[in-house]
């Protein structure tokens, strides 16, 4: 496991999380009725970009390594919001309900590094 890049991956998908669900919060609260949707989807991104650009980099067991960079950016991003926004008070969309945060985040993340690693072992010819 690459480790520093999964650290530096890790703390640009959070904060490539809260940066997003900051500009779409209003966007959606100004036109639809409140939905906890704007967090996953900000995960989703954040994650699947960051994802990618750190298994095209793995050459063996992408799958168990997808999964273990799972767990890694899932750690820095309960540290990060312990640290940023819990233990301060500081109040922000992300912590407003934050069990149902950890969970989707948890579920999310785990699905998308370790399906990218499962489609890194493909071998894919297009004709």
């Amino acid at each position: 496991m690459k480790l520093k890049l999964g650290i530096i991956y890790g703390i640009l998908i959070w904060l490539t999380t809260y940066i997003l669900s900051t500009f779409i919060k209003p966007i959606v609260l100004d036109n639809f009725p409140y939905i906890n949707i704007i967090i996953p989807i900000s995960i989703i991104i954040a994650t699947g970009f960051f994802g990618i650009l750190y298994i095209r980099n793995i050459n063996e067991n992408e799958v168990i390594e997808g999964f273990k960079v799972g767990i890694l950016f899932i750690l820095i991003d309960i540290i990060l919001d312990l640290t940023i926004f819990i233990i301060p008070r500081n109040s922000n969309i992300l912590i407003n309900d934050y069990p149902i945060h950890v969970i989707s985040m948890v579920i999310l993340v785990l699905i998308i590094t370790t399906l990218l690693g499962y489609l890194a072992q493909m071998k894919i010819e297009l004709k």
